[in-house]
């Protein structure tokens, strides 16, 4: 008599056939898991980015383009939050993204008060 216990399964032979489409996701997920060896140089390369490029971009919007003092703030918080990320030990996944996100939203927050 077979209960839950004992009970084989065959979920590997019925698991869907992957497509040879892949979303950008999967790609970008895949570039991510491929750079773990280069952990510290991604926080690195984060930290020099955001320390050269961005934290002087509020000054800009704010003064030459009266840009709202809120920019101040979340140029802060992604810097910070890159800081906390890659001192506090988190995977290549959070670094890059949070790179990633922090170039977008300042890009965005240059598109947006410049044209």
């Amino acid at each position: 008599m077979q209960s839950t216990a004992n009970l084989s399964t065959h979920w590997a032979d019925s698991a869907p056939v992957k497509t040879s489409k892949s979303s950008l996701l999967t790609r970008w997920t895949i570039f991510e898991d491929s750079q773990a060896k280069n952990l510290v140089l991604w926080f690195l390369v984060s930290m020099i980015v955001q320390g050269v490029f961005f934290l002087p971009v509020p000054a800009l919007l704010i003064y030459n383009f009266h840009a709202p003092v809120v920019i101040l703030f979340v140029t802060l918080g992604l810097f910070f939050s890159n800081i906390i990320a890659g001192m506090g030990g988190l995977g290549i996944r959070a670094i890059m993204s949070l790179f990633v996100v922090s170039f977008i939203a300042h890009l965005l927050m240059v598109v947006l008060f410049i044209i």
